[in-house]
């Protein structure tokens, strides 16, 4: 396939857990849902299975092993082992990490289990929050922690979907009205940055420091509601910064990929990835990739895992973009849609090209049209 051994750039993703964990806890990440009914295993679904199929032979064992084979060879080998095994085998150059998720277990960057380089993704809630933490009682103290949290990053990185939705307004709110917000969150007590207001002017701030803007749409955890991270909802928000010099990264988008789609068509500084969808998907991740492209640009298309805690996630979301674009672009191709040369330049378009030349990882355009 025209993307075996093709290097990727994982554009979105978490860091790895460094212990050992028990046969629950690793199934536990398998799933989106907090609790699970007793009959049912996560290892019973499309993500479940395609762990078994291109992880256990990383691992030494068959493909398809089975729950139990596949835990007890993961046990004998160790985190340290299965860790740097299966981030080898994920072939990504680089990983562009979100530190402002902090699970329990701790988590360690990809680049410390394995090859490739680490960049940060700053998330700007965690960012504040931490500063309320602290002590910050102005929006100024805020603003001026983001900007040095900002100085040593690669990107910026909203959750405001999961906190109030993805209905930004297309002005920032006024700084009476947004220091009103902080007021009422100190006087809360609460940790989480919820207030919508608040949220609002902590995104149009992010805008003003000229980093890429991943958002993350489409589904999670139940933290979120669905309807309220459509990426079509940002559309006043997308239209008011076309002209600010910034890249807007649509994260995850599913089931709103086509939406995404269409606004990495209509906004030339949008791009689009379905990082979480890839593993979750399973063997039909080719389907959504091929809806994505419908209509976004080619040099609008991005790669990402947003695998976290389980390395198994990283290297999965790895081998299945490379097995499902590669069937893909193998369709195109005997179909007459696209030259064998024009389907090389998207592979390394999509797998790292378009990356490398939004986050400034290499200087040449991998890209070129």
């Amino acid at each position: 396939m025209l993307t075996d051994g093709l290097p990727l750039i994982d554009q979105h993703c978490h860091g790895v857990v460094t212990e050992d964990l028990d046969d629950a806890t690793v199934a536990g990440w398998l799933t989106e849902a907090p609790a699970l009914p007793a009959h049912r295993d996560p290892f019973d679904s499309l993500l479940g299975k395609a762990v078994l199929r291109w992880c256990a032979p990383v691992l030494d064992l068959p493909p398809h092993p089975g729950r139990t084979a596949y835990l007890r060879r993961r046990a004998e080998l160790g985190w340290r082992e299965v860790t740097g095994r299966l981030l080898r085998a994920a072939g990504v150059s680089d990983w562009l990490v979100d530190t402002g998720f902090v699970p329990d277990p701790p988590l360690s960057g990809p680049a410390g289990s394995g090859p490739g380089a680490g960049h940060e993704v700053v998330r700007i809630e965690h960012v504040a929050e931490t500063a309320v933490a602290r002590g910050a009682e102005t929006l100024d103290v805020i603003a001026a922690a983001l900007r040095e949290r900002a100085s040593g990053a690669v990107a910026l990185k909203t959750i405001a979907g999961y906190r109030c939705g993805l209905d930004l307004p297309a002005a920032p709110p006024p700084d009476a009205e947004a220091g009103a917000a902080l007021g009422r969150w100190l006087r809360s007590g609460q940790d989480r940055l919820t207030d919508p207001v608040l949220l609002a002017w902590l995104v149009h701030e992010a805008t003003r420091l000229g980093l890429p803007l991943q958002v993350h749409t489409g589904f999670g955890d139940p933290d979120l509601r669905l309807r309220a991270v459509d990426p079509a909802l940002l559309h006043p928000f997308l239209e008011s910064t076309v002209d600010s010099g910034i890249t807007v990264v649509l994260l995850h988008c599913w089931p709103y990929h086509r939406n995404a789609g269409y606004l990495a068509h209509v906004f030339p500084h949008v791009l689009v990835d379905v990082g979480l969808t890839v593993p979750f998907t399973g063997a039909r991740f080719g389907a959504v990739l091929a809806e994505v492209l419908e209509l976004a640009p080619f040099d609008a298309v991005v790669y990402s895992s947003d695998g976290r805690v389980l390395p198994e996630l990283h290297h999965l979301a790895a081998a299945l973009w490379r097995r499902h674009t590669g069937r893909l672009l193998d369709e195109w191709i005997a179909e007459d849609v696209l030259s064998t040369v024009d389907a090389e330049r998207l592979a390394g378009a999509i797998g790292s090209g378009n990356a490398a030349r939004v986050y400034g990882l290499r200087p040449e355009d991998l890209y070129p049209g």
